[in-house]
């Protein structure tokens, strides 16, 4: 008996209200629009369903994969033998919290709708993450951040799943936050479940004037009418990959439907019918031209994944 059986068999005994899907198409659960099909994707619809659901994948000897809205993700077209759980459906509520000035959001809350929720609030410092197309669970994983803001400074703490220890308690300061790197960034098992952010009060109508600003600059700056990732390389230091991109003259390189966009240089984008080869191959070359050419190695900040 396979894991696939033996976890069928766990969820209908002791989860059956727990939503299943049988080789779900991973495209449809990607930015990109990229991927062939998990062998199981589910989808909680609570905190103690998660927990539950991770044990049972623990095990059966499968390998799961937590996700949200699956911005940053790389899958293969060949998709995935593993247990995907997406918490984005079920994992989505946000309210204050118990402390003034604090919002406690499960993992799967888009932080579009954190920072709308902040404004409503009259609660400022979360303008920042307004157009980051994530959820809670990855933004606190890799510290997302856009035009000057983090979440390092704004994570009060952190609700955790590791699988070898049970739900911890992890305050902003245990989560050692750095440029798109965590303390979660050396677990990759671990799993947010939910976070608690601290910020201050402001006036609703200016909070959702600089989310405006905010958008309107990313919207002409970026490729946002394309499937894609997000910035495609980490920032080298001392350089802005997008830049070294450009002057590589690498912009509108395509491999397949995946291309350097013409807008930005950092973005790869999925012009339609991309293929994760595709992208792949295209990462890789950019990566080689501008080692050639400038003596700096680009890291990618999408998460590619192996079958």
């Amino acid at each position: 008996m396979d894991w696939v059986e033996q976890l069928d068999e766990q969820i209908a005994a002791y989860l059956p209200d727990l939503k299943v899907a049988c080789e779900e198409p991973m495209s449809r659960h990607t930015s990109f629009h990229i991927g062939g099909p998990a062998r199981r994707m589910a989808f909680p619809a609570s905190g103690e369903q998660a927990v539950l659901l991770l044990n049972f994948a623990k095990t059966c000897g499968a390998r799961p994969l937590v996700i949200g809205n699956g911005t940053n993700l790389l899958v293969p077209d060949a998709g995935l033998n593993r247990l995907v759980i997406d918490t984005s459906a079920g994992l989505n509520q946000v309210e204050n919290g118990e402390a003034p000035h604090t919002i406690l959001a499960e993992a799967g809350v888009s932080l579009a709708r954190l920072a709308d929720f902040a404004c409503r609030q009259g609660l400022t410092g979360l303008e920042f993450a307004h157009g980051i197309p994530g959820t809670v669970g990855g933004g606190v994983c890799m510290n997302a951040g856009a035009y000057g803001g983090e979440m390092r400074q704004i994570v009060q703490s952190v609700s955790v799943l590791f699988p070898e220890e049970g739900v911890r308690c992890l305050s902003g300061e245990e989560m050692a936050f750095g440029y798109r790197h965590s303390l979660l960034s050396d677990y990759p098992d671990a799993v947010v479940l939910s976070a608690v952010f601290s910020l201050m009060p402001g006036e609703p109508a200016a909070i959702r004037e600089r989310m405006r600003e905010l958008m309107a600059k990313r919207k002409a700056s970026q490729p946002l009418e394309y499937p894609s990732a997000g910035s495609t390389f980490k920032r080298p230091a001392g350089y802005y990959a997008g830049t070294l991109i450009d002057e590589c003259g690498l912009k509108g390189l395509t491999v397949g439907g995946a291309q350097v966009s013409e807008k930005h240089a950092g973005f790869v984008i999925n012009l339609g019918g991309a293929t994760c080869r595709d992208v792949r191959l295209l990462i890789e070359e950019v990566q080689t031209r501008v080692f050639s050419e400038k003596g700096v190695r680009l890291e990618p900040e999408v998460r590619i994944l192996e079958e």
